[in-house]
Parts: C-alpha cells; sequence; structure tokens
C-alpha cells in the first residue's frame, strides 16, 4: 500500500507530440500533455463532456519510448505521481504548476503507421 501514497492512473489522449531534451549526461526527458474526458448526463439529461489537460513529464527510458512511438492524438494508461511546484515570473508574480511524473505507460491507440496495434509490454524506467 506505500506506493498508494502519491499514485497518479490517467488515460487519455496526447495534445501533441512529446517535447524531447537531450541533457548534457545524455538522458532525456519528455514533456507533453494529455486530455482526459469525463463523460455524463445533467439534470436536463443532456451528455456532458468534461476535458481536463495534465502535464506530463518522463525520463530515461519512459522518455525514450515516448519519443519512438507516440505522436499528437495518440491514446495511452499511465501510472506516475503528482508534483507540484512554484516559480516567480519576470514580473514577479508567483506561479504554480502541477505535472505528472510518469513511471510506466501502455499505448492504447494505433501505431504511427496506421498497422494494428503495437504488441508492447508496460513501459516502465
Amino acid at each position: 500500500m506505500m506506493n498508494l501514497r502519491n499514485s497518479v492512473q490517467l488515460i487519455g489522449n496526447l495534445g501533441k507530440d512529446p517535447e524531447i531534451k537531450t541533457l548534457e549526461s545524455g538522458r532525456k526527458m519528455a514533456k507533453v500533455t494529455i486530455a482526459t474526458n469525463d463523460i455524463y448526463k445533467n439534470s436536463k439529461g443532456e451528455k456532458i463532456v468534461d476535458t481536463q489537460w495534465h502535464n506530463l513529464v518522463c525520463w530515461g527510458r519512459v522518455a525514450e519510448r515516448m519519443e519512438k512511438y507516440l505522436t499528437k492524438g495518440s491514446e495511452i494508461c499511465l501510472q506516475g505521481k503528482l508534483t507540484h511546484s512554484s516559480y516567480k515570473d519576470d514580473k514577479g508574480v508567483t506561479r504554480y504548476s502541477s505535472e505528472v511524473v510518469v513511471h510506466e505507460f501502455m499505448m492504447l491507440s494505433k501505431k504511427r503507421n496506421g498497422a494494428e496495434k503495437e504488441e508492447l509490454p508496460v513501459l516502465s524506467y
């Protein structure tokens, strides 16, 4: 149960291609956003789609796999942890940011070339 203290699981679609950075050490980092949808009916019976955007960051092997296999629109299932940070912008205003540090993910959508779903294990660091 220790792993449940700060654990996030999401299923969603990438909002853009992963942004990859290679650090001086050679280690890779990926940043991307995913959209999750909560669909329900309101009191009038109307279908409501509530889309939430989540910032993701990945390191090492997970980042390398994201770079290799994922593009905008890819559907993934992921597990990670929630992190928060704050910083002062150039006008001195404190800004807050939250992101999910992805530990592992699984592709749910088709490969880039449109072939059938790719058989990949869960990808973790």
